[in-house]
C-alpha cells in the first residue's frame, strides 16, 4: 500500500491524499461503507459502484469467521471473489465485535474467549489466529486485534486495557510479517490506537505504534459512549503524534458533523454503520438537514429527496414517494434511503477534499456543518 499526502489546509489539519492499493486507488478524506457479512445490507454491488461510488468497502472478522466460514471463503479465493467485489476491502479484526459481547466473552492474555451470538458455539480469537483469519478473508487492510473498552471505563481499566492490546499489537505484528498473502495480492495491517478518554494514555498508544512502522494507523474506542467534544479532543492528540505521511484511520465514526471536524483534526479514513442503519429506519442526512422521513410533513412533499441529486435515487424520488413506501412497509424504502445516506456520505467527504485542495475548506466545513446538523 502507499500513501500519497497532496495537500494540507493551511487553517485547519484537514488533508487530501491518495492511497492505491492493488484493487485500485482512494481518494482521501473517504467514507467507508460497512459491508459486515460481505454485503452492504440492501445495496447491491452496482449501486455501491456506479451510484454511490464507494471506492472501498469494510468486512468484519468476526461475522465472516462464523459466516460463511474460513473453509467457504479460502475455496472462493478470499473475500473479494467470494462477495465479486474488485475495490479495495478492509476488514476489522473483530475485537469491537467481542467487546460487544460483554456478557458472553472472556478475556486473558492468550485472547478472547467468545461464544457465537449465533448459536452460542465456544470460540477463541488470538492475535495470531486473527491474522490467519484476515489473511484468510484477504482484505487489501487488515486491522490488529485490540480490546475496545467502554468509553466511561475508570482509568485502572483502560491502562490495563491498553497493556493488553500493546501486548497483543506485538504478537499480531509477529504473526503477520511471518505470514504470506494468499491470493496474490498484498495486505496491509494497520495498527490501532487505544486508551479510552485518558490522554496520557491515547499519547502512550500513539507513540507505541509507531515502532512497528506500518502504511496506516487506527484510531479505536471513541465513539463509543464519550461526548463529542472528548472524542475530538484525544483524535488531536493522536494526531499530533502520529507520523503525517500515513493515512490515519478514525474508526466507527460517526455523524456528518463528527466527520467534518474530524477530518479537520487531520483523519483521512471513516466508517460507520450510521447511514445505512438510520436510512433503514427512515433517517436522510441530506445536504439541507436531517429529516426524518415518516413525519406526517413529507406526505405530500413532491420535491426530490436531496435538491443536490447526488445519487440517481435523489433526483428519481420525491420525498412524498419514499414517506409513502415507509409507511406502508415496503423494503424498498429502506433501501432508497439507505443507497442515498451512502450516497450523500461519498459526496460529502468528496466535496471536503475538493475545499482542501481549493483552500477554502475551513469557511465550507463550518457553514456545512451548521446544514447537516440541522433538523428539518
Amino acid at each position: 500500500m502507499d500513501f500519497k499526502l497532496l495537500k494540507t489546509d493551511s487553517q485547519t489539519s484537514a488533508r487530501a491524499g491518495i492511497i492505491t492499493t492493488d484493487h485500485g486507488k482512494i481518494e482521501t478524506p473517504i467514507f467507508m461503507p460497512v459491508g459486515t457479512v460481505g454485503s452492504v445490507k440492501g445495496v447491491s454491488h452496482r449501486e455501491l459502484e456506479n451510484d454511490i461510488n464507494a471506492q472501498i468497502i469494510l468486512g468484519n472478522t468476526y461475522h465472516l469467521y462464523l459466516r460463511p466460514g474460513l473453509d467457504v471463503l479460502k475455496q472462493a479465493g478470499g473475500l473479494h471473489e467470494f462477495s465479486s467485489w474488485n475495490r479495495p476491502i478492509l476488514t476489522d479484526s473483530g475485537g469491537y465485535q467481542v467487546f460487544s459481547l460483554a456478557d458472553m466473552r472472556k478475556l486473558t492474555a492468550q485472547g478472547a474467549s467468545f461464544r457465537s451470538h449465533i448459536d452460542g458455539s465456544p470460540h477463541l480469537f488470538t492475535p495470531e489466529n486473527v491474522m490467519d483469519i484476515q489473511r484468510i478473508i484477504g482484505a487489501d487492510i487488515v486491522m490488529a486485534f485490540d480490546e475496545c473498552p467502554p468509553g466511561d471505563a475508570d482509568y485502572e481499566y483502560a491502562r490495563k486495557s491498553l497493556d493488553l492490546t500493546e501486548k497483543w499489537l506485538e504478537r499480531c505484528v509477529h504473526r503477520f510479517d511471518t505470514t504470506e498473502p494468499l491470493y496474490g495480492h498484498s495486505q496491509t495491517l494497520f495498527p490501532i490506537v487505544q486508551g479510552c478518554v485518558y490522554p496520557d494514555l491515547r499519547k502512550r498508544a500513539a507513540e507505541n505504534v509507531q515502532k512497528y512502522n506500518r502504511d496506516g494507523y487506527a484510531i479505536g474506542g471513541l465513539s463509543v459512549g464519550e461526548p463529542a467534544e472528548v472524542m475530538y479532543q484525544m483524535v488531536e492528540v493522536v494526531n499530533g503524534i502520529l507520523p503525517k505521511s500515513k493515512p490515519r484511520y478514525l474508526m466507527g465514526v460517526g455523524t456528518p458533523e463528527n466527520i467534518l471536524q474530524s477530518i479537520a483534526l487531520g483523519i483521512d479514513m471513516f466508517d460507520c454503520v450510521m447511514p445505512t442503519r438510520n436510512g433503514r429506519n427512515g433517517m436522510l442526512f441530506t445536504s439541507e438537514g436531517i429529516i426524518n422521513i415518516r413525519n406526517k410533513k413529507w406526505q405530500a412533499d413532491f420535491s426530490p429527496i436531496d435538491p443536490f441529486g447526488l445519487t440517481f435515487v435523489d433526483s428519481r424520488y420525491t420525498k412524498a414517494y419514499l414517506r409513502h413506501l415507509f409507511i406502508a412497509g415496503e423494503m424498498l424504502g429502506p433501501q432508497i434511503a439507505s443507497i442515498h445516506n451512502l450516497g450523500f456520505y461519498l459526496w460529502l467527504v468528496g466535496e471536503a477534499r475538493k475545499h482542501i485542495v481549493e483552500g477554502d475548506f475551513l469557511q465550507w466545513k463550518n457553514a456545512m456543518v451548521k446544514k447537516v446538523s440541522k433538523r428539518l
